[in-house]
């Protein structure tokens, strides 16, 4: 174990039960990114590079998966926009799962932070978007303004899906690195 964690949580997770359609929406996200910090926060690469059973899965691959997928919605699918690096150096065709099999030769210091800046950049994208026009605000593309993106609504809940996904294979994965086991992070 080492001081580096992924925490970006606040302290209190949990949805509002009577707020408007942007407030719930960027609450159950930001739950799932606070259990996704928390389940793989504070390790070091040997936990970062653990498997379980079978899988090749890592939580430091998914900390490095799910900062190209923070940057991939707020920058492609949210403003239209070319793929940010290093995202944009990788031939997807040729190698879908570089981010992942890369992972483990990065250090978790590189791991956590680049997880950590591609949430603060979707989060800074999003708010913007939401003063925009709120969840029915869609984005275009400047170079092809006929390519129909998603409204900020699908997104989000594409980010939500997503995080739930991961947190269900974190859960895992970090139960046999060292043990941690709840279903939200403390408060």
């Amino acid at each position: 174990m080492n001081d580096s964690t992924a925490s970006t949580a606040s302290t209190d997770p949990g949805p509002p039960i009577a707020g408007d359609e942007a407030a719930a929406l960027l609450a159950f996200l930001e739950r799932q990114r606070a259990t996704f910090a928390w389940k793989t926060g504070g390790l070091d690469a040997a936990g970062l590079r653990a498997t379980a059973g079978p899988s090749s899965m890592t939580l430091g691959g998914l900390l490095k998966h799910l900062a190209r997928f923070e940057d991939d919605m707020s920058t492609e699918w949210l403003q239209g926009r070319a793929q940010l690096p290093p995202w944009n150096a990788v031939d997807w065709e040729n190698d879908s799962d570089w981010d992942w099999r890369t992972a483990g030769g990065e250090s978790p210091e590189q791991l956590y932070g680049r997880w950590r800046d591609a949430v603060a950049r979707s989060r800074a994208l999003f708010a913007e978007a939401l003063a925009e026009g709120g969840p029915a605000r869609r984005g275009t593309v400047a170079s092809d303004p006929t390519i129909e993106l998603p409204n900020l609504r699908y997104i989000f809940l594409n980010m939500i899906e997503e995080y739930a996904r991961h947190n269900g294979h974190a859960d895992l994965l970090r139960e046999s690195v060292d043990g941690l086991v709840g279903q939200d992070p403390p408060g």
